[in-house]
């Protein structure tokens, strides 16, 4: 699955009522039923880290997902491969849990049609990136897209398929969720109201410039934390190393004729162009069925007249780009003047593919239904399916043979290189290559080195590697590293006079927290009894500020986010808060005043603030369905998890692709 298409999201928390627990578990005992039985499909075979359903999970598929999971994460160019114990338990449950949900979906007579596979790449969350501006992409870029992040378009649309019968499961189990007027008044309330109020800050940083502890007062502070210094200093090598960069081999390497011809050759399928057409249509919708399964026949007759109509404007001269434009209800294509861009068989619905593909280049349909509506479909250009020729396909033919001889050639001098390193020496070897060795300072694992920066492959690799061992290899990015480790310096424990800065800083840090705090609770404990503000405020030092009105989403300076004083919307006005820790500042505020919303902005806002909470409810039901679908089947023997395949992932054992 693509997942830079996908905008999965964790499950929001809220806090739901006893009624809706309830009804969530009468869901449950509803969608349930004793048919999850017993039935049991035996222990996961060798490469197979769980069967959900009698279908099987492998070790394949986990690294896959946890591979896309981390592309998500990890900066781009970092290695995954690292990661991947990381995440693998998180990966696999993620598959588990899909599994599982479309197996349930199934079990309850939903599908997931050919007819809603196209609906949702052509109008769904993937229409930007598959059908820009209404145009499809074509078969060849769709086709390299999916290749670019690791999977086909069959793997593709099995995962698309599965995510509408989640969508379908999803919107059955969550059904009778609703929101009451009384939920609805009460939200709007907590995020609507405003208050405005006086508040006194103390700040932590003008407490720290009058602390001067003595080194008595450090070394005591040292000591009473030696164990928090304790390695502080980390472990430093001494390396020499010689890099052999791919980039530089590149420039030098040929490609001829006849390794063209054999790699075109050998991959001939991969420049198969399918037969296509380009076309633009002109699109009028017909109502979908209704809870009966039945379509409206008046809605139907008037959508075929408004298409007739269309058509006898086009017979009559009009511009079918201005009619798209006009009239056209999809709304991808409509914009472009109709145009849908070059499409294959099997992409689009029968009755549309069928007018498509048979009528000649340039002209023009009659009316053609559709699950969709009526059709008045133009096809613009054809193409038949062909193989595209070596001449076509020279120069993406001529950098991926580069690539392979580039990294052949890289390996084979490296691996000579050191070879002759064991030999005769790191530096000698190079030297004989004409090659320039490097040689560090000690260095930490963070520390940037000439030619290879902060390299996590190159640390790792110099990191490991025991004393005195013999030159070593490492790939690297751009290419890659012979090295030895010449001396190792262990982490060791700093002398109190080695890290006396760090000492005092933190000793002031600590010191400074703890008497904001103590002055802050002073200086509300004044205010209070004085029930005077300003006055305690002048007393101890505190910037008095008046704030604007302000929601329980705003910001306030010093104090920052409101979530910092959200007790000011319980207060009533002249009351006095407590201290309120925010950052480095201390406050205490007073309430001058609270502001309600109107019913106006109630009504203008119900609408989306109903949707809102709906859908957090939805998503909580859906989410607590799901971890009770999960449990049942797996007491049920439904879900059966090989725990070997399992620990192998997590310790680095499975055998997964290479790179990312």
């Amino acid at each position: 699955m693509i997942r830079f298409l996908q905008t999965p999201g964790p499950i929001k928390k809220i806090i739901l009522s006893a009624i809706l627990l309830i009804f969530c578990g009468a869901m449950v005992i509803t969608l349930i039923p004793g048919g999850l039985g017993s039935e049991l499909f035996g222990t996961p075979s060798k490469g197979v880290v769980a069967k959900v359903g009698g279908q099987d999970i492998t070790v394949q598929e986990v690294d896959r997902e946890a591979r896309m999971m981390l592309r998500q994460q990890l900066p781009q160019g970092t290695d995954a491969s690292r990661f991947i114990p990381i995440v693998a338990r998180n990966a696999a449950n993620r598959l588990i849990v899909q599994q599982a949900v479309i197996v349930e979906a199934e079990r309850l007579g939903l599908r997931a049609t050919n007819q809603d596979v196209q609906d949702e790449l052509q109008h769904g969350r993937y229409a930007p990136y598959l059908f820009p501006g209404g145009k499809f992409i074509g078969e060849e870029a769709y086709e390299n897209l999916l290749a670019q992040n690791g999977t086909t378009w069959q793997e593709f649309e099995k995962s698309v398929r599965g995510d509408i019968l989640q969508q379908k499961l999803a919107a059955l189990v969550t059904a009778g969720v609703t929101v009451s007027e009384n939920e609805l008044q009460a939200e709007f309330r907590k995020r609507n109201a405003k208050v405005k109020f006086e508040y006194a800050v103390l700040s932590q940083d003008d407490i720290r410039k009058g602390l001067h502890p003595s080194d008595a007062e450090l070394k005591a502070f040292y000591d009473e934390n030696k164990a928090s210094y304790s390695n502080a200093i980390p472990e430093k090598r001494k390396v020499e190393y010689v890099l052999l960069e791919r980039t530089k081999l590149l420039a030098q390497v040929q490609v001829t004729r006849d390794e063209l011809q054999s790699y075109y050759d050998q991959h001939r399928d991969q420049y198969r162009v399918p037969e296509q057409v380009k076309v633009s249509h002109i699109l009028i919708k017909t109502p979908s069925p209704g809870p009966d399964g039945k379509v409206e026949e008046k809605a139907v007759d008037a959508a075929r007249k408004k298409a007739e109509d269309i058509l006898q404007q086009l017979k009559a001269g009009a511009k079918f780009e201005d009619l798209a434009k006009k009239y056209s209800e999809d709304p991808g294509s409509a914009k472009q003047g109709g145009e849908l861009g070059w499409i294959g068989r099997g992409r689009t619905v029968p009755e549309f593919e069928k007018a498509a593909f048979s009528l000649p280049q340039g002209q023009v349909s009659g009316l053609v239904e559709s699950s969709y509506g009526f059709h008045i479909i133009r096809v613009e250009d054809k193409q038949d399916a062909h193989l595209k020729t070596l001449d076509e396909t020279k120069d993406q033919i001529e950098s991926l043979v580069k690539q392979e001889k580039v990294t052949r050639i890289a390996q084979g001098a490296a691996d000579a290189l050191l070879t002759q390193a064991r030999e005769a020496g790191l530096e000698k070897a190079a030297a004989a290559k004409g090659l320039n060795s490097v040689t560090t300072d000690f260095v930490s694992k963070t520390d940037v080195l000439p030619g290879v920066g902060v390299t996590p492959q190159f640390s790792d690799a110099i990191f490991s590697a025991p004393a005195k061992a013999p030159p070593d290899l490492v790939q690297l990015p751009q290419g890659y590293a012979v090295f030895q480790v010449l001396g190792i310096k262990p982490p060791a424990t700093p002398t109190f006079e080695e890290i006396r800065t760090r000492v005092e800083n933190e000793f002031k840090n600590q010191q400074a927290s703890r008497l904001l705090r103590q002055k802050t609770e002073e200086l509300s404990d004044r205010s209070k009894a004085e029930h005077d503000l300003k006055k305690a405020a002048k007393e101890l030092g505190g910037t008095l500020k008046t704030s604007d009105f302000v929601l329980p989403s705003g910001q306030v300076p010093d104090i920052g986010s409101m979530t910092n004083a959200e007790v000011a919307f319980a207060m009533k006005p002249g009351e006095i808060s407590g201290p309120i820790m925010a950052g480095t500042n201390g406050v205490v505020l007073q309430l001058l005043e609270k502001q309600e919303p109107s019913q106006q902005e109630f009504a203008d806002q119900k609408d989306a603030l109903r949707d809102s909470l709906l859908q957090g409810k939805r998503q909580e039901v859906f989410g607590l369905f799901v971890a009770n679908l999960q449990t049942q089947m797996q007491k049920s023997g439904k879900i059966r998890i090989n725990q070997q395949e399992l620990n192998n992932l997590s310790r680095g054992q499975g055998g997964g692709e290479e790179g990312l």
